[in-house]
């Protein structure tokens, strides 16, 4: 029986349409990658060829622009398979320009032809309701004065599924960063409330720095806390604002730090001063975690 049919643009192999099949079998499957492999050689090949591959045929014909190509079981017969692909030749050349087919970009442009293919199929999968036994015939002659070309293994280089898999060491290569999802009005909020710590704990820093004139060793370790604090503040408002890695871990770490900083501070700051920069920075963890990445848009394998 024929089990799928694609079609292919000639120069390049790009996929133009196909059925679907839903048959799991590694054998199936072994051949579907040698029809990837000769979609790209297509051009290398006679217009009419057969390959066989453990157990499957493939068979396929070529006009100037566009190739057929089909998969059917081993004692499927070759005439009835060849006849199949005529037939959707002459539809897809009746259906669509030459030229909306060069001017083709993206895989699969001529989906909708699918509906074609799945019906003369079901009618190529039934002998019995086939009404073309004079196509039948002229194709049986025609298959007989000029053979297909039948294509052997190594005519498709190296890359054979046949050959043992070779264990390459694959590199991986991390991508670009994956964008945040839409910082919300409490995200806003939390970036107003650490620009604001961060400006009060630089503010405190430089008065000390104004207001002394001999700065003591306790000074120093006040303003050294103070501007402590307004850069882990800032470093908050930039974890709030963009993706790194460990940006969880690092959001905490700086809340710990701004609490302990404020902790240091207590002979210059009230409980409720204290209380407030701490708990903004609580705010701002919660909101760093909160603002999740947004979701990896599918990869299509076409």
């Amino acid at each position: 029986m024929v089990i799928s049919a694609t079609i292919y643009r000639w120069r390049d192999g790009l996929p133009l349409s196909a059925s679907t099949d839903f048959d799991p079998s590694p054998d199936l499957q072994n051949c579907k990658k040698t029809a990837k492999i000769l979609s790209k050689k297509l051009h290398q090949f006679p217009d009419r060829c057969t390959a066989k591959i453990d157990g499957y045929c493939i068979y396929f014909i070529s006009s100037p622009t566009v190739t057929y190509l089909t998969l059917c079981h081993h004692d499927y017969p070759a005439v009835l398979a060849f006849c199949f692909l005529d037939e959707l030749q002459k539809e897809f050349i009746v259906t669509y320009d030459p030229e909306k087919v060069e001017k083709a970009v993206r895989p699969f442009s001529f989906i909708e032809f699918d509906n074609s293919i799945q019906k003369t199929k079901q009618r190529y999968n039934n002998p019995r309701t086939l009404t073309t036994r004079m196509n039948l015939t002229a194709m049986s002659q025609e298959v007989k004065l000029r053979p297909p070309h039948h294509i052997h293994p190594a005519e498709l280089g190296p890359f054979v599924p046949d050959t043992p898999p070779q264990h390459n060491h694959v590199h991986k290569h991390n991508g670009p960063r994956r964008r945040l999802m839409p910082i919300g009005w409490l995200g806003f909020l939390s970036l107003v409330l650490n620009i604001l710590c961060g400006a009060l704990n630089l503010a405190r820093g430089i008065h000390i720095i104004n207001d002394v004139d001999n700065v003591s060793d306790y000074d120093n370790y006040a303003i050294a806390n103070f501007w402590i604090a307004c850069g882990l503040c800032f470093i908050q408002c930039y974890l709030l604002l963009f993706n790194m890695v460990w940006r969880n871990i690092a959001a905490f770490l700086s809340c710990v730090g701004v609490f302990l900083c404020n902790l240091q501070l207590m002979e210059l700051r009230n409980m409720y001063q204290i209380a407030f920069h701490v708990a903004v920075s609580v705010f701002a963890v919660s909101q760093i975690m909160l603002r999740k990445t947004r979701e990896k848009p599918p990869d299509y394998d076409v």
